[in-house]
């Protein structure tokens, strides 16, 4: 009989140190979420390189453990042209649809209690796919900013 060997978090990569892709994912595991719709969407944590991997290493496993949306991901240390301040790194945490209101700020308040209590962002996925970012002259393409 194979034994099942336990996967520890210390041996994950880390997003600092990932350089061959551009992010690394986290897909529930526990819990049932809908399904995305059309409307789906993201909370952005603009996190300091220094940061990024204690805040990610939460936010992965609060989206396992299904206290969060469906999936989440964190920007890798790979240079990305799109990159406007290099300091920084950034999570997204999806929710299904950004009309449900109340599920999106219970996640809101689920990062608030993981130590993400600054001012965040909540970005559509239509806005994203369509080009549409703050950095390059977009303004008020955010439909939350808590």
């Amino acid at each position: 009989m194979k034994s099942e060997r336990k996967i520890s978090v210390s041996s994950e990569p880390k997003p600092s140190q990932v350089t061959h892709e551009y992010w690394l994912y986290a897909k529930r595991k526990r819990g049932d979420y809908p399904d995305t719709t059309a409307n789906s969407g993201k909370w952005l944590i603009f996190t300091p390189i220094s940061q990024i991997d204690e805040v990610w290493t939460k936010i992965k496993l609060a989206t396992e453990d299904g206290c969060l949306g469906e999936s989440a991901k964190v920007a890798t240390a790979k240079p990305n042209p799109i990159v406007t301040n290099p300091g920084m790194k950034v999570i997204c945490v999806y929710t299904y649809d950004w009309t449900d209101e109340a599920d999106v700020r219970r996640v809101r308040q689920e990062l608030r209690a993981l130590g993400i209590t600054s001012k965040i962002p909540y970005k559509t996925d239509d806005d994203t796919n369509a080009g549409r970012y703050s950095s390059q002259g977009h303004k008020r393409i955010s439909k939350y900013y808590e």
